[in-house]
């Protein structure tokens, strides 16, 4: 039993009527995998098989495939063809499996010879599409938060993942060998996501304990979808591309959280990035005395009785906040880059030094030669030191 490909000139609006049964896919959602074939306009009356019977597919039938769909024709409950180019064909008893591999190469021949004997019930002709669309909005989370070291906060933190992940069936005969259940006639992602979403979730743990040991920052892995999809694909490809026909094709992330412990320890480690700064420290100093003025004027006690509990708490905390201030005002001074040094020259004719392209005391134009006057001794020199007094020049 197999398929041909089926004569252009019998294509047309009538097929239903040239061909004793005329195949097509099941309705298929977006989240269908798997969907039977059911013959085009059963119980129509330009049907011309009015007593075909079921599990058996009429020598000379025709099977329709669309695009993003592989079909397959079983008989006995093995797999006897299959297609992957969309298409009229023919199907023919007495003929042996044409296997038209489409898009997919020759790698579904060694597959078709390692699971086309896989045995059931005799005589039971079926034809199925399987969807090789993407398969799209899996939805997963994690029940426990996944531990995550950040080199930049230099501590083990802890997450919690929530999105969507996508699947897209790469090997349509071993798919249906190995995920399909022998006695399914359709299969919807959602049938078949509990029982591989322990295993996208173990291999998420690996692929964030990968993109730590790769030293991105955790605020930045809600940003690194395709690089998280990089790392699944890498840790599930014997599991799931090898050995089951389907590969994770994307992951998004649409929430990414901190457990409490870890939400402290970032929040301590920027409060203390913020005050490395003396400009920050600065302004956190002068805000503090300024909320005590603030709630001094709106004491109870009235606002003398406030002023002069912070006229007490200067005297005795002033000098120090006096020091902190200052230690803030001279660290501002050293970071702040100091302006280059003017060029300066000594006049030849006054001695003055000037630093335009006239001596400001008896405008004699700077000299243009080689060379620079020694802002310390007046001596002229050719190099980056004065040859006279060995002063830097300026």
């Amino acid at each position: 039993m197999g398929i041909i490909r089926a004569v252009t000139s019998a294509v047309g609006g009538s097929l239903a009527d040239q061909w004793l049964e005329v195949i097509e896919a099941e309705d298929m959602s977006e989240t269908t995998v798997m969907a039977p074939g059911v013959i085009m306009r059963r119980g129509d009356k330009r049907n011309q098989n009015k007593k075909g019977s079921d599990g058996i597919i009429t020598d000379g039938s025709t099977i329709m495939i669309s695009q993003n769909q592989f079909m397959l024709l079983s008989d006995g409950g093995k797999i006897v063809d299959f297609s992957a180019e969309p298409g009229y064909f023919t199907v023919k008893n007495g003929t042996a499996p044409s296997l038209f591999n489409g898009d997919f190469g020759e790698v579904l021949n060694d597959t078709f010879e390692r699971i086309k004997y896989g045995g059931a019930a005799p005589f039971m002709q079926k034809v199925y599409y399987i969807n090789t669309q993407e398969i799209k909005n899996i939805p997963f989370g994690t029940p426990n938060p996944i531990n995550y070291f950040d080199g930049f906060y230099n501590a083990e933190l802890f997450l919690r993942v929530h999105g969507f992940f996508s699947i897209r069936v790469v090997n349509p005969p071993l798919f249906f060998s190995e995920v399909v259940a022998r006695n399914a006639n359709r299969v919807d992602i959602r049938d078949i996501n509990q029982l591989y979403l322990s295993e996208f979730l173990t291999a998420l743990q690996s692929a964030v304990s990968k993109m730590s040991v790769d030293g991105i920052r955790i605020s930045h892995v809600g940003s690194k979808t395709q690089e998280l999809s990089k790392y699944m694909a890498d840790v599930l490809d014997d599991e799931w591309t090898e050995k089951r026909g389907f590969r994770v094709e994307s992951v998004g992330i649409s929430s990414l959280g901190y457990d409490e412990e870890s939400k402290k320890l970032i929040n301590m480690r920027n409060q203390g990035a913020m005050l490395s700064d003396a400009a920050v420290r600065e302004g956190y100093v002068q805000g503090s005395v300024a909320r005590g003025i603030e709630a001094a004027g709106s004491n109870a006690a009235g606002s003398m009785q406030g002023f002069m509990g912070v006229g007490m708490g200067m005297q005795s905390g002033g000098g120090f906040m006096a020091d902190v201030s200052r230690n803030n005002q001279e660290q501002m001074q050293r970071d702040t880059p100091a302006p280059a040094a003017a060029d300066t020259w000594v006049c030849g004719a006054c001695g003055e030094k000037s630093t335009g392209k006239f001596c400001a005391n008896c405008g004699v134009a700077r000299p243009e030669s080689a060379g620079r006057f020694c802002s310390e001794c007046g001596e002229k020199s050719a190099g980056k030191f004065c040859a006279n007094c060995g002063t830097k020049l300026g």
